[in-house]
């Protein structure tokens, strides 16, 4: 009897399913489920599922790098892989190496996962989008520079509105090598600030010669203009994330030129209108200028200077005399009470009372009003109505 070990049989059971060439690539389709993606080593473990049986599976970084989609649990794939074993737990399963959707293409399901990413970020909110100006000076051009696109831009832009400066920066539009390009170019203008509105797009194709469009570095950068970007690609059918980012979708390169700039046709005629109201305007302000003057000039202290001079002498003349009766009818009233207060005064008056008989002593400047005010000898003056009497007091007597 011979014993083997675990690692023994594993190994032997490995190269069993290794060295069967119809294991070797096989085609499985079957549903996603316990999706797995290692961040750290970029591998994806999951599982592949049908009614009746699962089939554990891992696809190495090398190959998932190449997705340009993200697998999903749930998702019905078809995958390419080789059978074998797992040495170290024996785990029967899957390596795969390449995988794509059953039913939607992969770059359908890679746009729409995009998409759905961006829009929950806010990036294609409309309070993000800038407005275009009305009169650009400098108008950006990002497209290829052998396409129609370019073509049907520089025509549309000539012939609407000649006055603009146009800047071109020719890029690819397609393959690998277009999105870092389209990125470049966005990113010149933005750090120059080499024009005022800029337009990035190319003519229609499949969604595989659209693809650089839909790129997420491409749509960031639309998205971070300082710049309002105009997004022009392909047909007005065709729909790009680039279209979702942008400030402004156009459904073609054309219509994009045509909503860059206005058109210099309307422009000449709003401006006729304009001067055709100014001048209206300035007529009409003349005219009132004119009748105004013609009224002014027409009035007397114009064509008759010395009536105006007379009739003011005769309106200081009134007023001279209204001020002299005025002045006579106060100096009169005033007196009038003047008289009346000075009778009232020579009523109260103590030379009135001095005229009936009576006097005033005085020692000194002081009135005498009681017998102590003086002692016998001293000298006094009585004041009568008409003048003075000097005397000398003899006796003082009070009485009770």
């Amino acid at each position: 009897m011979t014993v083997i070990t675990v690692s023994q049989l594993n190994r032997y059971v490995k190269s069993l399913l290794e060295g069967d060439k119809n294991l070797a690539s096989v085609y499985i389709g079957g549903e996603i489920s316990n999706f797995t993606n290692h961040y750290k080593s970029g591998h994806f473990y999951l599982s592949l599922k049908d009614e009746g049986a699962l089939v554990r599976a891992v696809m190495f970084r090398a190959y998932a790098s190449k997705l340009p989609f993200r697998p999903e649990n749930g998702m019905k794939v078809i995958v390419k892989a080789r059978v074998s074993l797992y040495e170290k737990d024996g785990s029967f399963q899957i390596y795969i190496e390449e995988m794509q959707p059953d039913g939607v293409g992969a770059l359908q399901i890679a746009y729409e996962q995009l998409k759905k990413r961006l829009a929950e970020e806010g990036l294609f909110d409309q309070q993000r989008k800038k407005p275009l100006p009305p009169y650009p000076g400098r108008i950006g051009v990002i497209t290829s520079p052998t396409g129609a696109a370019v073509r049907d831009i520089l025509n549309v832009l000539g012939r609407r509105y000649p006055l603009a400066t146009i800047v071109f920066a020719p890029v690819l539009v397609q393959g690998e090598g277009a999105p870092p390009q389209l990125i470049k170019a966005l990113q010149f203008f933005n750090d120059a600030r080499a024009a005022d509105v800029l337009i990035i797009g190319r003519g229609g194709g499949s969604i595989e010669e659209l693809w650089a469009f839909n790129d997420e570095g491409v749509a960031r950068a639309v998205a971070a203009s300082r710049i309002p970007v105009i997004s022009a690609v392909g047909h007005e059918t065709d729909f790009t994330i680039c279209d979702f980012a942008a400030d402004l979708r156009a459904p073609t390169p054309s219509a994009a030129a045509e909503l860059a700039v206005p058109d210099q046709l309307q422009l000449l005629s709003r401006l006729e209108q304009m001067r055709g109201r100014i001048r209206q305007g300035t007529r009409a302000a003349i005219d009132r200028a004119a009748h105004r003057l013609t009224v002014v000039r027409s009035r007397r202290c114009l064509t008759s200077p010395l009536f105006y001079v007379e009739e003011q002498g005769m309106r200081l003349d009134y007023l001279t005399r209204a001020f002299v009766h005025a002045a006579q009818n106060s100096l009169s009233d005033s007196g009038r009470r003047l008289a009346a207060i000075g009778g009232k005064l020579d009523a109260l008056s103590p030379l009135k009372v001095l005229s009936r008989g009576y006097s005033i002593p005085y020692a000194g400047k002081k009135v005498v009003k009681s017998t102590k005010d003086v002692a016998p000898g001293d000298p006094m003056s009585i004041r009568v109505s008409d003048g003075e009497i000097a005397c000398t007091v003899d006796r003082v007597e009070s009485k009770k």
